[in-house]
């Protein structure tokens, strides 16, 4: 049964230059978008009960607070479940959040990535350092305790003591959960034509994140994943499941879901979404091997890595024997650690996580 699901929300007030989603300023066809989107959960949503729902975008926040209820009341929802909604420090407003709260949603994801005004606006982000002071109030004066925020290093101008900058202000807000990324110049983004300059190198980025994940959990963060921090008791449900590779629903344009054996993504045209919101731009079932490289590769992501038993006994495999080269190669250089129940990335290997998951996949 699948108990978790995504909704895309592509509006934004402005796209940032770092950007590659697919998102877009045409909030006029905000009305015709939600009835494709409803009219999409309709069909495909099999009306069982819901552990996590999670609105992303683009900017979910652009929408009126009776809209999301709109979207919330389609679902059925197990007993305290995790609701996430996306935010942007300019959309927020206190009737709006105290109305959301009200209907259900009990976490805020709100996007700040950097709180250094100069940075901020080279990226075209569309708020201010004392707008991320503002939002955070209101949402805590909404009723929201569990508030993640988004920041990314490696930006253009940013140097490891701005970096400290940003992770200090951080800590004195009180916030529950960082996700935190470094910048890639994605190829449909506008930095992907107009490059930036002073960005950090790779070096740069590799001292930052060992700095960060020093610095976060010497105040009291669990790096529970390679790009997450958590207070005890708020880590992300929702992302979990993808690591944990669950099956969960994606509804709305551009959206990915995982049904079965079957992975999906909905169409990246807003218009062909609209007349036809089941039209999928691709569609295709995994194999057991497939399945099996995917789970190992995003657990890898995870602090508590591979559960080396429940592999074993659901692919019918020696975890050990059938990748010992990799775990020898890995092992050696204290990138990977390995126990009888669990093979995970070190803190240093989390820095060359992709290289090394990389190679357990086919």
């Amino acid at each position: 049964m699948i108990k978790n699901a995504y909704i895309h929300i592509p509006f934004c007030q402005r796209k940032c230059k770092y950007c590659s989603f697919v998102s877009g300023k045409n909030i006029k066809i905000k009305e015709q978008y939600i009835k494709s989107l409803l009219n999409e959960i309709k069909l495909r949503y099999h009306n069982n009960p819901i552990k996590t729902l999670y609105l992303g975008g683009g900017t979910p926040s652009l929408l009126d607070a009776d809209e999301i209820e709109e979207i919330l009341c389609h679902f059925k929802f197990y007993k305290n479940p995790e609701i996430t909604i996306e935010v942007n420090p300019e959309t927020v407003e206190l009737n709006k959040f105290i109305k959301l709260k009200e209907f259900g949603v009990n976490r805020i994801s709100l996007g700040i990535q950097t709180f250094n005004n100069n940075i901020l606006k080279i990226i075209g982000r569309n708020h201010t350092e004392d707008a991320i002071y503002n939002a955070i109030e209101i949402i805590k004066q909404a009723g929201f305790k569990n508030i993640s925020i988004d920041l990314i290093y490696g930006l253009p101008e940013q140097n490891i003591d701005l970096l400290k900058e940003d992770l200090e202000k951080v800590i004195k807000l009180d916030i529950r959960h960082i996700s935190l990324y470094g910048l890639k110049i994605e190829e449909n983004s506008y930095f992907y034509k107009n490059l930036p300059q002073n960005l950090p190198d790779d070096d740069m980025q590799a001292e930052m994140f060992s700095s960060i994940c020093k610095y976060l959990q010497k105040n009291g963060f669990e790096h529970y994943e390679i790009s997450n921090f958590s207070k005890k008791g708020y880590k992300s449900k929702h992302n979990c499941a993808y690591w944990e590779n669950k099956n969960y629903y994606g509804f709305g344009l551009n959206a990915s879901g995982f049904e079965g054996n079957k992975r999906y993504r909905n169409t990246k045209i807003i218009q062909e979404y609209i007349n036809n919101p089941l039209k999928r731009e691709e569609e295709y079932k995994l194999t057991k091997q497939e399945n099996m490289e995917n789970e190992i590769f995003l657990a890898l992501r995870l602090k508590e890595g591979i559960k080396i038993p429940y592999i074993n006994k659901k692919y019918n495999i020696s975890f050990e024997e059938k990748y010992k080269k990799i775990i020898d190669k890995y092992k050696k250089i204290n990138l990977l650690s390995i126990n009888k129940e669990r093979c995970s990335l070190t803190e240093e290997g989390f820095l060359l996580s992709n290289e090394i998951m990389s190679e357990f996949i086919n």
